[in-house]
């Protein structure tokens, strides 16, 4: 029997294992690959075209949800092995190992599915606008700070890409605002002429004939918390933004995207306009139609101005009372550009999800500020629908002396539902 030391052990050891290493599995799985133990697990609730879009954001896809059987058979099929399909969206809040829930559903879901993901735990990522009325608003940020919920809406411009027309970012937008060289009050005016299309190609048909329902749709489930209304394919699916029971035409469809960057470059993150005018012909009570002109003012003055005729044809996109900015970024203010060079840089953003979702502190764009943007276009659709101006208290989230405008800030949602 021969005695081995501890030191001849260690040596034999070492020269036996040469050139071998443990790996992290990252290197194994080459740059950029994160592991799916390290991964933030997801699912998406609707996945019809808006939804599908949803794949390739960040996060591993476990589970789809539709209420349309082919929508669904085919997201299941695109998803892959480990994607699991569901009739009903409970379901997925149930599971205990999905961490995000994406909600791309018509925006008349968007306030129930957001508020019962943060009561299951989940934390969320919604598709614009951020909901349908100013009370369902108030309601998701209600429960998600409650509940201690990551919440963004699936807007980005107030912190990435070329912002339309203007052919930069915001940012630098932004430095020029916050320097005051263009005064105060602002004026913003978003249209055709300054970049931005409202689109109201999105206008309902009226006096819709009942139609079967095609034997893959749960008609009644698709409807959830909005008014009954006999099923008619020119209502569901894409074109849900014609009505105002699921939407509100180009303004619910394209307004957060649009308005969302002005209400960050005015510093009105936390209030909302005071009064709103309105010049739109009458509307039809189930389908939504085009307008002429929305003001917005706000208590200092600042304005932001819908031109849907493109009536103003040399509108600047900002006027101040010491410059302008024009669309692609065309100024009067001469040397403009060597200015912002000059000026600070905005406080920072969390422009990635999993970022705000692994250190809990709040996205770029979130339930408190998307709810302020939501309410601007909410506002809108409100006196578009009532064809008359209305004046608001941002403090109190009401509509001053007007009961008929609030009854539309705070609508009754169809049986069994409810927030």
């Amino acid at each position: 029997m021969h005695t081995t030391t501890r030191r001849r052990f260690l040596t034999r050891t070492a020269a036996a294992t040469a050139g071998f290493m443990i790996v992290p599995r990252h290197v194994l799985g080459g740059q950029g690959f994160t592991p799916p133990s390290d991964q933030l697990t997801k699912a998406i609730i609707g996945v019809g075209g808006m939804g599908r879009g949803h794949y390739g954001y960040e996060g591993r896809l476990l589970a789809v949800c539709d209420v349309d059987r082919k929508h669904l058979d085919d997201a299941v099929a695109a998803g892959g092995k480990d994607v699991k399909g569901y009739a009903d969206y409970r379901e997925i809040l149930a599971r205990k190992d999905i961490d995000v829930v994406h909600i791309a559903t018509p925006p008349h879901w968007h306030a129930l599915m957001a508020v019962e993901a943060a009561r299951a735990g989940k934390d969320i990522w919604c598709e614009k606008p951020m909901t349908r009325t100013i009370g369902e608003g108030i309601r998701v940020v209600d429960e998600v700070n409650r509940h201690g919920r990551i919440f963004r809406l699936n807007t980005w411009f107030r912190f990435k890409d070329t912002f339309y027309g203007l052919g930069t970012d915001v940012k630098p937008l932004k430095k020029v605002v916050d320097s005051g060289v263009l005064g105060w009050p602002l004026t913003f005016t978003v249209s055709g002429i300054t970049g931005y299309d409202w689109k109201f190609y999105w206008s309902g048909q009226p006096n819709l004939k009942p139609q079967p329902v095609p034997p893959e749709l749960d008609y009644d489930m698709w409807l959830g918390p909005a008014p009954y209304k006999p099923y008619n394919v020119a209502r569901v699916h894409a074109n849900f933004r014609g009505y105002w029971d699921y939407d509100g035409g180009g303004l619910g469809d394209m307004g957060q995207h649009y308005l969302d960057p002005v209400q960050y470059l005015l510093g009105k993150d936390d209030t909302s306009p005071i009064r709103v005018d309105v010049d739109a012909p009458q509307q039809h009570y189930d389908a939504a139609g085009s307008w002429r002109r929305i003001e917005f003012t706000y208590a200092d003055g600042c304005k932001i101005i819908l031109d849907g005729e493109n009536k103003d044809t040399e509108a600047a996109y900002i006027t101040g009372p010491k410059g302008k900015i024009f669309r692609g970024f065309r100024s009067d203010i001469p040397k403009l550009q060597e200015l912002i060079a000059t000026l600070p840089d905005p406080e920072p953003q969390i422009g990635t999800f999993s970022d705000s979702v692994r250190s809990r502190r709040k996205f770029a764009l979130n339930e408190s500020n998307g709810h302020r943007s939501s309410t601007i276009v909410n506002l809108g659709i409100m006196a578009v629908r009532l064809g008359r101006t209305l004046h608001y208290d941002p403090v109190a989230q009401r509509c001053v002396n007007d009961e008929a405008a609030n009854r539309l800030i705070n609508q009754p949602m169809r049986a069994p539902w409810v927030l």
